[in-house]
């Protein structure tokens, strides 16, 4: 009969779990190392609290567990979203903490063109949900800007042919913000370059620019893709500044243009929308101000036409001034009369007044007055007794409530305390209970544990009458043909370990037949006529 795979494997060295898990992470690292995968990244809901990103990477028929730890996210110009096929870069290797493999990401880029393009149309879904190309938010453009704000590359020949273009039509005044306009933290340059002009003050040593221009070149949908991250499209709908939009060629699309209040085909246009041309100004201003002074010769004939018909419709001035002087002459005649009649009535209301003032009457008057305060102090006074009186009986009361309140609260506290005291010899006594359940159950367990322990000891079977078979090593002999000749051998048995040294001829005798599976017992007796048989049986020893 075969043996038993369990009892083959008694004696082998044993694992723990730490150093099978790493065995096996060095195993594959070693095997694979750095990696490129392409697949749809699954389950990916955001950077975690700590900064790491964690999603998986499928396919038709399987799936394999990616992290990107805080940094590489951070400098990551391509970021991962749920949905997308993407080609990953990075390094295969296992998380002992779940018995699972991962690859640990370093770079990642879009599948494809076609990727790219359905990011592209699933963000402008997104954002225009949330009004961010709404036209009633957008401004007009100023008609003559003092200063323009450039955002571009400083050694492109954008900027240059900006910078003729407004000075074959209006020089204005330019400010550059240099910024990257691809790679790796150019949409976070841009965005930034677009709230920088923002937070300029007015009237501080910097000028705030009128109108902001975002330009670049053309080139490929990748080349233009920081154009379409999403801080950058918000920092354009969020400028305070009227912004034109001028990136690539006339065919090229970015959603900054649906985010920007005026899109430009190419740069050399952006320049051209932003200022008109000086001499077409200043011919215009010549022919406004040449019928601005004809309409104001043929408005001041008309007036002074007007003004002489009105003179010969008006009536002479002594015409107007005849009833006025009139009544002015019967007032004057008047006058005279009247101040004596005025006069007259006034003496004679003086005299009437000055005949009621005599002394008895003022003192009467200051002896009504002297009744008045004497009889208001005694009314005070009264008052005052009637209010000290309303106050002591209160707080007479008020003590009283006071004096009780104490008592009842001092009761209420003891009787709390008394609770607390009892609650708390309750929770003594079942904390005590539970400590001894705890006891007894730790010391059963123990006990069990030591039988166990006994039971599946190898010296119970040597007690049971069994040897083990120990080579000069130490290691375990488990069968005959593993003695050798002449070999030293030590028997340990229950009470105590014997040397001896195999023999030959039974050692021989034993090779020819397999060793039984199961532990070595001592062998029986047996009659005459099995011992005449071929098969031999070999010595134990």
């Amino acid at each position: 009969m075969p043996a038993n795979p369990a009892q083959l494997l008694a004696n082998a060295p044993e694992y723990t779990v730490s150093e099978l898990s790493s065995a096996l992470k060095r195993t594959v690292e070693n095997a694979y190392g750095h990696v490129r995968v392409r697949g749809e990244i699954s389950g990916f809901r955001g950077p975690h609290a700590s900064g790491h990103c964690y999603f998986a990477l499928k396919d038709e028929s399987a799936k394999i567990e990616a992290v990107i730890w805080k940094g590489v996210h951070g400098r990551m110009r391509f970021k991962p979203q749920e949905g997308l096929e993407v080609i990953a870069t990075g390094k295969l290797t296992t998380y002992p903490g779940s018995s699972k493999y991962q690859i640990v990401i370093e770079a990642i880029e879009p599948a494809g063109i076609g990727a790219l393009m359905a990011l592209m149309e699933e963000r402008k879904k997104k954002l225009a949900a949330q009004g961010l190309f709404d036209e009633a938010r957008k401004q007009l453009l100023p008609w003559l800007p003092e200063v323009i704000g450039v955002v571009t590359s400083p050694t492109g020949a954008v900027i240059r042919d900006i910078l003729h273009r407004l000075e074959d039509r209006f020089p204005r005044r330019v400010l550059v913000w240099p910024v990257r306009v691809q790679g790796e933290g150019s949409a976070e340059q841009i965005a930034a370059a677009i709230d920088g002009f923002n937070a300029l003050p007015d009237g501080g040593p910097i000028p705030r620019p009128d109108l902001l221009i975002v330009a670049r070149g053309g080139g490929s949908l990748e080349d233009l893709w920081s154009f379409n991250e999403e801080i950058v499209v918000r920092a354009a709908a969020g400028s305070m500044i009227p912004l034109i939009s001028a990136v690539g060629h006339e065919t090229d699309v970015t959603l900054i243009d649906f985010a920007a209040d005026q899109r430009a085909p190419t740069p050399t246009a952006a320049a051209e929308m932003a200022v008109p041309v000086r001499s077409d100004l200043a011919i215009e201003i010549s022919d406004l101000a040449a019928r601005a002074l004809v309409a104001w010769k043929r408005g001041h004939d008309d007036r002074r036409t007007e003004l002489r018909s009105a003179a010969r419709a008006l009536p002479g001035a002594g015409e107007l001034l005849a009833i006025p002087r009139q009544k002015l002459d019967n007032a004057a005649a008047a006058l005279p009369r009247a101040l004596r009649a005025s006069t007259h009535l006034h003496h004679r209301r003086f005299t009437r007044i000055s005949g009621g003032l005599t002394l008895r009457v003022l003192h009467a008057q200051i002896t009504h007055a002297k009744q008045s305060v004497a009889a208001t102090g005694a009314r005070l006074a009264h008052c005052t007794q009637v209010m000290l009186r309303h106050r002591r009986d209160r707080f007479a009361g008020l003590a009283v409530r006071l004096r009780a309140s104490r008592v009842a609260n001092v009761q209420a506290q003891r009787d709390r305390i008394a609770r607390d005291n009892e609650r708390t010899r309750r929770l003594a006594e079942r904390a005590r209970r539970a400590l001894v359940t705890l006891l007894r159950r730790h010391e059963a367990r123990i006990t069990h544990s030591g039988q166990l322990l006994a039971a599946l000891s190898y010296r119970g079977v040597l007690a049971r009458g069994f040897a083990l078979v120990r080579d000069d090593a130490g290691q375990a002999v488990r069968s005959a043909t593993a003695a050798g000749s002449g070999a030293r051998l030590t028997l340990e048995f229950a009470d105590g370990k014997v040397n001896v040294t195999s023999d030959t001829d039974q050692t021989a005798a034993t090779s020819s037949n397999p060793p039984r599976s199961g532990p070595t017992s001592e062998p029986k007796p047996v009659s005459r006529k099995r011992a005449a048989k071929p098969a031999g049986q070999g010595s134990l020893f």
